[in-house]
């Protein structure tokens, strides 16, 4: 671990085989010390000549010198966010469409603490991000300040890569290799002194090199197509970069050629849909779904995917969804090239082929009271062409798929870590990478409530998201959970822990109390007025969906 109080600086990664040392970085002497520039100069300089010019912020006294660093940096673009859990989020977010590295700010451990429930979930989605953690000056570390933590030990539980550096003339060298960390699909966490940060002698390093991707073993490959051929059932599960067009074309062509049943994890990090692109469904999230889903499978094919496990464990069932007496075939890992593994195995297996791709196809606008399925076929007839859609809808979106499968062409992204509260920093981060494309937040109304703040930086950067926020007064899916775990008869006292009622929550005033326009809907017919307004309109809108709770 890295040692704080002496500001030593070592690695520490939660997997030995993705770490990116700092020898990858490119071949060239690094920069002169610039006894004008301070550690914070040198860091954003290296930040920005890296391709990393986006820090979501939330700081503190600590981060100060960082701070008025900016306006010497103007090509680093910072944007506010009034909860650290919503900066992370919206590093993760704006990572998955950028296809590159943002940074975030944070104050010291407590800082951190806040946003590592949406690290956890950029690091289940192999998204690289550079988390900057401010800390006290080296000096002052003695005096057990009252905000005084052990930074290394709680970034280490979501990082890939921490660091701790040492003076002003490392701060260049060790952001450099944070972002190769990056890149490498880690969560980079470099602890910043502020005594480094203040220090002379700055200096900035040279950008680090792109770090070789992992590709499928001519072995592995072939496994999997003898198994995929063998005329015994067969699951090909992909992930990765696999669900994007190009890797679901070849999975496709699989399928067809072999009968193999072609199914997304259960939570991609980033999936295209829509017309004119090869359809596949997503593993089940719940639990017998998933196991209707594998059944009777002899072998389970793992390209870009990990073996399929249950979110959580039930009384008297096994955890590993994998059937009894299925052999598992990994081509590749979920960090890995899994496009150009399934474009081989096509290749093999279905030469000459080509993928088979959802027509264009809406739903009928439908009318009357919202519910579950009236609202997706709403959002389905309305989804404009290249929108990017956050999904965090839970219960009252399970109805979304089968609804948008033929809307224009769109992407996809999901809650891979099953920490809440991600969706609408995750629209945030969307949105910033991709000015020119609609952002739309599906979000479920308990879930909004960890990072609801995220709608005053929506509306501070006038970004174009629009969020359906679907309002059932209810933690539903834990109401589910209950049956799942084999709960019955429970009474009053345990019901009020998964009712939202009693106060209503109201996310029309909470969303213009932070500047959005918001209007409530109990109707298809308003919900689809109110989606037109929105996309005819600039800038962010929330729409409240009034619909009954999916699991009573």
């Amino acid at each position: 671990m890295t040692d704080t109080v002496s500001g030593t600086t070592s690695d520490t990664t939660n997997d030995p085989t993705t770490a990116t040392p700092g020898a990858q970085r490119r071949n060239a002497a690094p920069a002169a010390p610039d006894a004008t520039a301070n550690g914070a100069h040198a860091l954003l300089h290296t930040l920005v000549d890296s391709g990393v010019d986006v820090c979501f912020a939330n700081p503190g006294t600590s981060e100060m010198h960082f701070v008025a660093a900016l306006d010497g940096v103007p090509a680093m673009r910072g944007v506010l966010t009034l909860f650290e859990g919503v900066a992370t989020g919206a590093a993760d977010g704006y990572a998955r469409m950028a296809e590159r590295p943002a940074a975030t700010l944070l104050h010291l451990g407590p800082g951190l603490g806040n946003g590592l429930a949406n690290l956890h979930n950029a690091r289940r989605a192999g998204v690289g991000l550079v988390n900057v953690i401010g800390d006290h000056g080296t000096d002052h570390v003695r005096l057990d300040a009252p905000l005084q933590s052990d930074i290394a030990a709680i970034a280490g539980s979501v990082s890939g890569w921490v660091r701790s550096t040492s003076s002003p003339e490392r701060v260049g060298a060790d952001a450099a290799d944070a972002v190769a960390a990056a890149h490498a699909g880690q969560v980079a966490t470099l602890v910043l002194p502020a005594d480094v940060s203040w220090g002379d002698g700055g200096r900035a390093a040279a950008a680090p090199a792109p770090s070789p991707r992992e590709h499928a073993r001519p072995d592995a490959v072939r496994a999997a197509a003898d198994a995929l051929t063998s005329r015994e059932p067969c699951v090909l599960l992909i992930g990765g970069d696999a669900t994007r067009a190009a890797g679901l074309a070849a999975a496709d062509r699989i399928a067809a050629a072999t009968g193999a049943k072609l199914l997304v994890e259960t939570f991609p990090t980033r999936l295209e849909r829509g017309a004119g692109v090869a359809q596949a469904g997503r593993l089940g999230y719940a639990r017998d779904v998933a196991d209707h889903q594998l059944g009777g499978a002899q072998h389970v094919v793992l390209v870009g995917a990990r073996s399929p496990v249950a979110f959580f464990a039930y009384p008297d069932r096994d955890g590993d969804l994998v059937p009894p007496g299925a052999r598992v075939h990994p081509v590749v890992g979920r960090g890995g090239a899994a496009a150009d593994a399934l474009a081989e195995l096509a290749d093999l297996v279905a030469p000459g082929t080509t993928a088979r791709t959802a027509p264009a196809a809406r739903p009928e606008l439908p009318t009357g009271p919202l519910d579950v399925g009236s609202t997706a076929a709403v959002i389905g007839a309305l989804l404009p062409e290249g929108a990017i859609v956050v999904d965090e809808a839970v219960t009252s979106g399970l109805g979304l798929p089968a609804a948008t499968a033929g809307a224009p062409r769109h992407d996809w992204l999901t809650l891979t870590g099953g920490a809440i509260g991600w969706g609408l920093p995750a629209a945030t981060g969307a949105a910033v990478a991709c000015p020119d494309r609609p952002v739309w937040a599906l979000q479920a109304d308990g879930s909004a409530m960890y990072t609801i703040s995220a709608l005053w930086t929506h509306a501070r950067e006038g970004l174009d998201i629009t969020t359906v926020l679907f309002n059932n007064s209810a933690y539903a899916i834990l109401r589910g959970e209950l049956a799942q775990v084999g709960v019955s008869g429970y009474g009053e006292r345990a019901r009020r822990l998964l009712d939202l009622g009693g106060p209503e929550l109201d996310f029309t005033a909470l969303a213009r109390g932070m500047g959005v326009p918001a209007v409530r809907v109990r109707t298809a017919e308003e919900l689809a007025d109110a989606l037109r307004r929105a996309g005819a309109e600039p800038g962010p809108h929330l729409v409240e969906a009034m619909v009954p709770p999916l699991v009573a």
